[in-house]
């Protein structure tokens, strides 16, 4: 057995060499060669931490200059970072708060506190029913002079001289002594008159204070008011 194994081993090594040959001269067996060269190549062809090929694989997720990747917003919102980081409407308004704040101070003798109070309730009020603040200062101004506890005919009351009586509705459950309530009501009173007055503040302004005269009175106050709002706005400003 192991003589006839001898003496057929040249002749099977050559028919395997013949089969081989064939093979890559078909084409069939160089893709397995080169795989198997490119697998043994493979470790060498690893880059260390750092090189280029995770460079690239970094760079193909880096976002692009000036936007946030989507991960990077997600997790700013959730830390309760605004989305949108533009908060100069809120810078204006408080400056608005400080400029009628030394205002009514300077102005109207009012406690710092007191006169911070007012304004914000007036800015608020003022941005909710889309009126000049200066239009509402000017009616608080002529109806109580900045006085929450003014009693007037038929009972009106507080800042804005609100009527109970005719507003009942509106003012339940209201404490009319409060600035923040009653400026809220009286600039909803006020701008129920303008939309039914189909924008005319003169008309409105003679509805809540039963004259021509008084709305005469409050177009010029409001021209005060933002005469020495503009100026003071300008003091601000200016270097």
């Amino acid at each position: 057995m192991s003589r006839y194994n001898a003496a057929h081993r040249p002749q099977a090594l050559s028919m395997v060499r013949f089969v081989c040959t064939l093979l890559v001269s078909l084409g069939l067996i160089a893709p397995v060669m080169a795989q198997s060269g490119d697998a043994s190549r493979a470790p060498s062809a690893v880059p260390a931490a750092g090189a280029t090929g995770i460079g690239v694989q970094a760079e193909a997720l880096e976002p692009a200059a000036g936007r946030p990747a989507p991960d990077t917003v997600a997790s700013a919102q959730s830390a309760g970072a605004p989305a949108d980081p533009t908060p100069a409407a809120s810078g204006v308004v408080a400056g608005d708060v400080q400029r009628i704040r030394d205002l009514l101070t300077q102005r109207f003798g009012l406690a710092r506190a007191k006169a911070e109070q007012i304004s914000a309730a007036v800015m608020s009020s003022a941005s909710k029913y889309s009126l000049p603040p200066a239009l509402v200062l000017a009616i608080i101004s002529i109806e109580s002079r900045f006085q929450e506890h003014a009693r007037g005919a038929h009972g009106a009351t507080g800042l804005m001289q609100v009527v109970p009586a005719a507003h009942k509705r509106l003012v339940k459950n209201l404490d009319l002594t409060e600035p923040a309530a009653n400026i809220e009501a009286g600039s909803a009173i006020l701008h129920g008159y303008i939309e039914s007055a189909r924008g005319d503040v003169s008309a409105a302004l003679k509805s809540y204070g039963g004259s021509t005269a008084y709305a005469r009175k409050v177009g010029l106050r409001t021209k005060d008011f933002q005469a020495a709002d503009d100026d003071a706005a300008a003091k601000r400003s200016s270097p």
